[in-house]
């Protein structure tokens, strides 16, 4: 078939928005006249053959008819494919702006899963706790929870303390009181006096964490406030055993001022930085290699959507395992957290301060 030009798509009609008119009889243009619908082959009928003059120099804008009509049908494809992002996306292609935050996080969008985003946005709810009891001075870490100052740290941390002092990460301090401990679970609830408009941390879940995950830890070992490190979860459900109350040793976040040793705990049927007593219990926990020392007691284990999945109890210290040694050693890679689904399911009861 000898055609000189790109025929009508097959089942397309004429619209009112196309403005090309053409010079065939509506009889020898008939859909049915050729095999799928286009005209018959020539020679054309007398009545049907191009007319010269002007009505045959309008058949040269034809393509430029089925071109624009492509553009306009591509317009409404692209606007569809947006649509369709935006819904994919959160159901608008404009549900997040560069500068707007991950909805059900606190990591900006520019920063996601970044360990300088995780820590810009979580350091603010990461705060020092010095403990003052009969024994001395002992410093541990804490995550505010609410606006008007309620903080989550270990029980190790703050028990008995006569006196507890917080620094936010603004450098601002506050008088604190207990509200509630849990031994068993070595877990506390105190509260700022006259705190108001605080920065909150995001409790995540904890049953979601996988072996791999990365993660971030924020506290303040050795009293050096909002030290940030980061790692990777490396176990989980390990059986920990620690002490219920100091048992006359320094616990771990309490060698940042006071020196001695960090806080004992059990693992695998042997005893790590001093003897945990007769008083202990036992939890599971999260390992992880990310680095804790002295003083990161009772701050906070991250995921990288800046959710809290854990708060860091306990750390293996080699030198101070060994017999007659005094010193304090950094982390070996051998950390554990306390679940954050522990705590969710203990708030309650530390509220009411039922185990204190």
């Amino acid at each position: 078939m000898h055609m000189t030009e790109s025929p009508r798509p097959s089942g397309a009609q004429t619209t009112d928005q196309d403005p090309t008119s053409y010079p065939y009889d509506s009889t020898a243009y008939d859909r049915g006249a050729g095999a799928g619908g286009y005209p018959p082959p020539p020679p054309y009928a007398p009545d049907s053959a191009p007319t010269p003059g002007p009505a045959g120099r309008r058949r040269a804008k034809r393509p430029v008819a089925l071109l624009a009509a492509v553009a306009i049908a591509a317009g409404a494809i692209g606007g569809g494919t947006a649509t369709l992002i935006g819904q994919l996306n959160g159901g608008s292609a404009q549900a997040t702006g560069s500068t707007g935050t991950v909805q059900g996080t606190t990591v900006s969008q520019s920063s996601k899963r970044t360990v300088a985003g995780v820590a810009e946005a979580v350091s603010p709810a990461i705060v020092e706790i010095g403990a003052t009891s009969s024994a001395g001075k002992s410093t541990g870490s804490g995550v505010v929870i609410t606006e008007d100052g309620e903080i989550v740290t270990n029980n190790h941390v703050i028990s008995g303390a006569q006196q507890i002092e917080v620094t936010l990460s603004t450098g601002r301090t506050y008088t604190a009181d207990v509200m509630g401990t849990d031994p068993d679970k070595d877990l506390a609830l105190i509260k700022l006096r006259g705190a108001s408009g605080l920065k909150t941390a995001t409790l995540g879940d904890s049953s979601q964490v996988k072996v791999g995950d990365e993660v971030v830890a924020i506290g303040s070992p050795e009293g050096l406030t909002g030290t940030v490190t980061s790692g990777i979860i490396s176990a989980l459900d390990r059986d920990v055993t620690i002490a219920k109350d100091d048992s006359g040793s320094s616990g771990q976040g309490r060698g940042g001022q006071g020196g001695g040793r960090e806080w004992p705990f059990e693992f695998g049927g042997q005893q790590f930085n001093g003897d945990t007593g007769e008083q202990t219990t036992t939890y599971k926990a999260l390992q992880t290699d990310a680095s804790l020392n002295p003083g990161n007691s009772g701050g906070a284990l991250i995921n990288m959507d800046g959710e809290i999945i854990g708060i860091n109890s306990a750390m293996y210290s080699p030198s101070s395992s060994a017999a007659g040694s005094g010193s304090a050693a950094g982390s070996v890679g051998l950390g554990f957290a306390i679940p954050v689904n522990t705590l969710k399911a203990d708030l309650d009861t530390l509220r009411a301060g039922n185990n204190s």
